[in-house]
């Protein structure tokens, strides 16, 4: 697969593409990664990519022009019968999520365009973006930090990038955890400050070691993101010894914390 990165900043790619265990996905090309600066397809001796906004206000706005001659450059390049989708990285996108990074991760690659300053011309988005994207609920300088999350996540799927291939489906989200939260993990000493490992994880015995990691996850993912839980729920994810679990663990945290789901008069 292709991505080709349209960036004012080429240069913040460096440590993605050459640092931890994914560089092995772009090294080899099971992830081929292209930066283009629209800086290049700029006119004037300036090279000027931004103007004031129409209308008054803080900030630039990036232009459409130098955008547009740096995707025709790419799709010179690419020279695909089916263009690959254009994606901007934008506060009003869907929210990015693993089931969206599988389905990238399985296709021929996008191009991905990292706005700057007040955002971009909204003529070009309306004209050639295909779909936007976010990270959160938050405000970046840039759609370049959102670009390596994506590229990274993408990346970690790609056979042989990984040392262990089934590891990534025991990640957090992942269908084979119904798409509940990991359990925690624990490694030597097996104690450290007066705390132990969990009993379970020492047995050796399998069956136990599985009941527990996916006690874990019911517990974590009902405590931090029962949304999740729900979900897996209404899919029919969760068997009658998860249920009854869950309801064991409920009373116990009840007993525990009495004031738990009270309210204030």
């Amino acid at each position: 697969m292709r991505f080709d990165i349209i960036t004012l900043f080429p240069e913040l790619f460096a440590p993605l593409l050459t640092s931890g265990i994914t560089r092995r996905a772009y090294e080899s090309g099971l992830v081929d990664v292209r930066l283009w600066n629209p800086r290049d397809h700029a006119e004037g001796n300036y090279r000027r990519v931004d103007d004031r906004s129409f209308g008054g206000g803080p900030g630039m706005v990036m232009l459409a022009e130098p955008l547009f001659k740096c995707l025709t450059a790419i799709r010179a390049e690419r020279q695909e019968v089916a263009p690959a989708p254009l994606l901007l990285f934008s506060p009003i996108g869907q929210a990015l999520n693993h089931t969206a990074v599988a389905q990238w991760s399985g296709s021929a690659g996008a191009v991905l365009l990292c706005g700057r300053y007040e955002g971009v011309d909204q003529r070009f988005i309306d004209q050639y973006v295909d779909q936007q994207i976010s990270l959160g609920d938050f405000v970046l300088s840039g759609g370049e930090i959102a670009a390596m999350a994506l590229l990274d996540a993408v990346a970690r799927l790609q056979p042989g990038v990984l040392n262990d291939e089934g590891s990534h489906q025991l990640d957090s989200f992942n269908p084979a955890l119904d798409g509940l939260l990991d359990s925690p993990h624990y490694t030597r000493p097996e104690v450290w400050q007066n705390q132990s490992v969990p009993a379970e994880l020492m047995s050796g015995h399998h069956a136990h070691i599985a009941r527990w990691r996916r006690e874990q996850s019911l517990r974590l993912t009902s405590l931090h993101r029962p949304e999740l839980l729900e979900q897996a729920r209404l899919l029919g994810q969760l068997s009658r010894q998860d249920e009854a679990y869950l309801k064991t663990s409920q009373s116990r945290a009840d007993i525990e914390n009495p004031s738990h789901g009270s309210k204030k008069l």
